[in-house]
């Protein structure tokens, strides 16, 4: 991995791509790559075609990218980019990034004077520090996420600059972790591959005796699903996920459901989570045909146990 270039040094940046727009990703490389002393890009599975054309931003930038050759999940994808990173040695934070995200320019500068302040109030050391992150469609408040007596819900974040928000979890995408943080809770669930991997980890590590925190004044913008779609009586527009992202929703949110890790009630808040979903996936949202029975395989599946990559179609 080349030297680093940048105020942070000791920060590398963890991006995961499957199937990525170039022009997109050009921003975000040229936006984050000045930020950061080390790139590491992961991918799942892209075709040639595509990684050829963003092969020549990632090089340009210092940037190491790692083929898997399929697509193995953004856990596994976020692990294997941590490794490589650390291994390289130098590197004691650990930035998430995905490749619909763009960091704005102080973004990693205020990521790790967050983390340089050290404990909070309740003395818990500091595992990892978010991004205040939005996505400009929707003028939706940002993705900050407190913990609440029936699960996390989004916050009003304080006017104060630079202020830490003590978080429920922090989404995967303008995380920046400790590494001592990451050996000691453990890495990301693999066998969840996609979905609530970002809750899973940061439930643990709060489990574990750590805090997690988003920042004030740390932004990025970040699109999350396709576009934004609009309920009657619904205040907060929803955002469409595809067909295969059904199945990992349904299947992972059982599983949290089962899982003694997670608070009581926050197990049961996810009931009515998951019967909304249900609800909305099924009557709404089309197509309907296809998207019925993987969200009857991913309720069959979480209620058996069952993990990884979707299986093929039975």
């Amino acid at each position: 991995m080349p030297e680093p270039r940048s105020s942070h040094p000791e920060v590398a940046a963890i991006v995961v791509t499957y199937h990525p727009d170039p022009a997109a990703l050009d921003a975000l490389i040229g936006a984050l790559a000045p930020q950061v002393g080390h790139l590491v890009v992961v991918d799942n599975g892209s075709s040639n075609a595509e990684l050829g054309r963003c092969r020549a931003s990632i090089e340009a930038a210092g940037g190491m990218l790692v083929e898997l050759g399929a697509n193995r999940g953004i856990a596994t994808a976020q692990n294997i980019g941590c490794q490589r990173a650390v291994a390289a040695g130098g590197v004691t934070r650990l930035l998430l990034m995905d490749q619909d995200s763009v960091p704005a320019a102080d973004m990693v500068g205020r990521l790790a004077a967050a983390l340089d302040e050290g404990p909070g109030p309740d003395g818990l050391p500091v595992a990892a520090v978010g991004a205040v992150a939005t996505d400009g469609r929707d003028g939706e408040p940002p993705f900050v996420y407190a913990s609440r007596r029936w699960g996390p819900r989004r916050v009003e974040l304080p006017d104060t600059d630079g202020a830490r928000v003590q978080a429920g979890f922090l989404i995967a995408s303008g995380c920046m972790i400790e590494a001592s943080a990451l050996a000691s809770v453990g890495p990301m669930a693999d066998d969840m591959f996609i979905d609530h991997v970002d809750l899973e980890w940061c439930v643990r590590a709060r489990r574990a005796g750590w805090a997690v925190y988003a920042v004030v004044g740390a932004t990025m913008s970040h699109s999350l699903g396709d576009e934004p779609a609009h309920l009657p009586g619904r205040r907060r527009s929803v955002h469409v996920q595809s067909t295969s992202r059904n199945y990992y929703m349904v299947r992972n949110t059982v599983r949290l459901m089962r899982w003694r890790g997670l608070p009581l009630g926050w197990r049961l808040g996810y009931v009515l989570y998951l019967g909304k979903y249900l609800a909305y996936y099924s009557l709404v949202a089309g197509p309907r045909r296809v998207r019925v029975p993987l969200l009857a395989r991913g309720l069959v599946d979480g209620m058996l146990g069952r993990t990884g990559p979707m299986p093929a179609r039975r």
